[in-house]
Formats: structure tokens, sequence, C-alpha cells
């Protein structure tokens, strides 16, 4: 759902590793997307509470103050939060994690390293934007 005037979807990355969330940001940002940047758990969650406008949320797992787990689930215990994709990304991520994340509602869970334009594609498809072929993610 993406602002109808602009065309661009709104992206909140979450992850404490600066370069990691400014990688993301100068991929996403070649296409209709617009990102704003947490290095916490709280600072996202107080994000997505603001009251703007986000498309899609993509939390690292392992932050200071909330995990992307204890982020996930605070998003999902609103109402109004019940349908926005968000996106787990982990280093050290195993099986229960995934079990976990799932659990509480997340759309997809990925492990790092990962392919910059595999996200891109992912991004895109889950808000309907076009990949970078230029095709709209369904």
């Amino acid at each position: 759902m993406t602002d109808s005037a602009s065309g661009v979807s709104h992206i909140l990355v979450a992850d404490d590793e600066a370069h990691i969330g400014r990688i993301i940001k100068m991929k996403l940002e070649q296409g209709p997307f617009r990102v704003s940047l947490a290095y916490d758990g709280q600072e996202a969650l107080d994000m997505v509470n603001n009251g703007e406008h986000l498309d899609l949320v993509l939390l690292d797992l392992m932050m200071p103050k909330l995990s992307g787990l204890d982020v996930l689930r605070r998003i999902r215990e609103q109402e109004k939060f019940k349908s926005l994709p968000c996106i787990i990304l982990t280093a050290g991520g195993d099986a229960k994690h995934e079990r976990d994340a799932f659990d509480l509602g997340a759309t997809q869970f990925l492990t790092k390293p990962f392919s910059p334009k595999k996200l891109y594609a992912l991004v895109a498809r889950l808000t309907g934007a076009p990949d970078e072929a230029g095709i709209i993610g369904e």
C-alpha cells in the first residue's frame, strides 16, 4: 500500500549494524522506496507507533533494548498492524528462531549474508512495487 500520490512505499529497516542498514537503504532507494533507519529495537517500535504510515518493516533479530522478535510481538499485538509485512533478518538465527518468528507472525525470515538484489525483489513483491526488471510484485 504505497503513498498513492508519489507511488513510493515507506520501509522501516531496523538493524544495530549501521553499515547493514545503509546497504539496505541504498539498494531499496534505487526503486520506489523511502527508507527510515532504526538502530535498536525500541527505536524501531517507536517509529512503528509514531503514526507515520509504513508499508513494510525489516527487523534484525539481535538488537539492543528489544530484539527483532520482541518488536514483532509488540507490532502484532496491535490490530492495525496485523497485516503489516515484517521480515526478520539475522546472522545468527537457527531453526528455533525461525519457528518463533513465524509463530509471531513474521512474513519472511532471511539469514545474513543476503543478496541485496533478492532482498529488493522480496520487498517489491510484498509491497506490490515493480521489481528491478520492472515487473510488479503480487
